[in-house]
């Protein structure tokens, strides 16, 4: 990412706040844009290491309602919402924080965009959370990784996207898997889905979906990388392949591709 510094946030656990900072270079606008857009959010809030937001809804006034929703790298879906209270573009965004794993305990978070010489340093402030001083460390160390992504995200909308496509053949671990899952196998296949979707919305994947092959279906994935070393990343990261079951991909470079 290419920024001023990196994200920073200390958790004032004695006043139960959380102060955390980052630059970003793009400007101001960018940023609040990033941060309020119900088709921006998911694009960037979340890896898929710990956890996805997959949904996110906002009517950004103040006294309008947001949701996000998402599901966790174990398959555990979960949400958080809240209600705007102050909406100051491209300055300042104040709302509300209540989300079922903290006891549905209300907080406020406060968004800072000021315009500097590198682009926007971003400035978030959590407050409210009391006594209740391992729920203010735990969301300081994930708003950390919030601001990163955000980051990460922003600055890298400018790179060339790279021109090299794919073939990506993900074989099942049986012939007849498509018409034998189970229960668990199926909500694998959710995670599976879920995935490729991203990267479909990343523009990463190009197309995917099922094969009817005679001799038993298979995953087709149409796959954009710099390399091949690139398309075995994305496809080593599907939750299929790291379920640990059987599944593996084979990769076939393109000659050429006409989109």
């Amino acid at each position: 990412m290419t920024s001023n510094d990196r994200p920073r946030a200390i958790a004032d656990v004695s006043s139960g706040t959380i102060l955390a900072t980052v630059t970003i270079a793009v400007p101001p606008e960018r940023v609040f844009h990033a941060l309020t857009a119900e088709d921006q959010i998911p694009l960037w809030w979340g890896s898929d290491e710990q956890y996805r937001t997959t949904r996110h809804i906002a009517d950004v006034r103040p006294g309008g309602a947001w949701r996000s929703e998402g599901k966790g790298a174990d398959g555990e879906e979960f949400h958080v919402q809240g209600e705007y209270l102050e909406v100051d573009p491209p300055h300042r965004l104040v709302m509300t924080w209540k989300a079922p794993w903290d006891g549905d305990n209300v907080t406020t978070v406060v968004y800072m965009l000021e315009a500097v010489e590198a682009g926007t340093r971003l400035t978030l402030r959590h407050q409210g959370f009391g006594a209740r001083k391992e729920s203010c460390r735990a969301h300081g160390s994930g708003w950390e990784h919030v601001l990163g992504w955000l980051g990460d995200f922003l600055t890298s909308e400018g790179d060339d996207k790279p021109q090299a496509v794919f073939h990506c053949r993900l074989i099942p671990p049986r012939p007849d898997f498509a018409f034998t899952m189970t229960a668990a196998e199926e909500a694998l296949m959710k995670q599976h889905s879920d995935y490729l979707h991203r990267k479909l919305a990343e523009g990463r994947v190009l197309l995917f979906g099922p094969v009817a092959d005679p001799a038993g279906p298979w995953g087709l994935g149409i796959v954009r990388a710099e390399d091949e070393q690139g398309a075995r990343e994305l496809t080593e990261a599907d939750p299929a392949v790291r379920s640990g079951l059987g599944f593996r991909y084979e990769i076939l470079p393109l000659i050429t591709a006409v989109t």
